[in-house]
């Protein structure tokens, strides 16, 4: 192998959101993270609710202003409701061909 191509492996102090560190092996200095075995609700048995950065109420205000406004084919959807034939087709079709 070259020599001075591979990263140095040391000690890795992992620092959780609940307190919780340990040690692993690794190429960084420290690792911050949100959960761990001490917290994880796989591994405690318990519901717990993680909001980052607060997505799921940024989320939730984005679905609440979205609700007014409408979407653009909507209008042009109910006016195109009623069925035409063949011949009223491509009169339209003529008819904007000409206009152009």
């Amino acid at each position: 192998m070259k020599s001075n191509i591979h990263p140095d492996y040391t000690q890795v102090t992992v620092t959780c959101a609940c307190g919780n560190t340990f040690n692993v092996g690794g190429t960084i200095k420290d690792l911050h993270v949100d959960v761990c075995s001490k917290c994880h609700p796989f591994f405690t048995g318990t519901q717990k609710f993680l909001d980052t950065l607060g997505r799921v109420d940024k989320f939730i205000a984005k679905r609440q202003a979205a609700s007014g406004y409408i979407k653009k084919g909507s209008k042009k959807a109910q006016e195109d409701v009623t069925a035409k034939s063949l011949k009223e087709m491509l009169e339209i079709k003529k008819a904007a061909d000409t206009a152009k």
